[in-house]
């Protein structure tokens, strides 16, 4: 059984950046959204995981996370943490 690495990295890159939304901005929702799409990847990791074929969880979450911080990385303009976790959304679909 291999292990996703990049999967489980990357679902740590976006729970590590809800708490650092929180922590700079007092922002709960973000950290909420972060806490449930980092929950959704790393789950989406382990499915990978067990099963190389079975990539349409982690997709998903990737593609929608790829969706929304794209829109808000558009209207901000701002590089962190928008653009950085668009960045590495578009990565994990590719």
């Amino acid at each position: 059984m291999a292990v996703d690495w990049l999967g489980f990295g990357f679902a740590a890159a976006v729970v590590f950046g809800g708490f650092v939304g929180y922590k700079r901005k007092g922002s709960v929702v973000s950290l909420i959204a972060q806490l449930f799409f980092g929950a959704i990847s790393a789950y989406g990791a382990f499915r990978v995981s067990t099963d190389p074929q079975d990539i349409w969880i982690a997709l998903v979450a990737s593609g929608a996370l790829a969706l929304l911080m794209g829109v808000r990385f558009k209207n901000s303009g701002k590089l962190i943490p928008a653009g950085i976790i668009t960045g590495l959304s578009l990565l994990m679909v590719v």
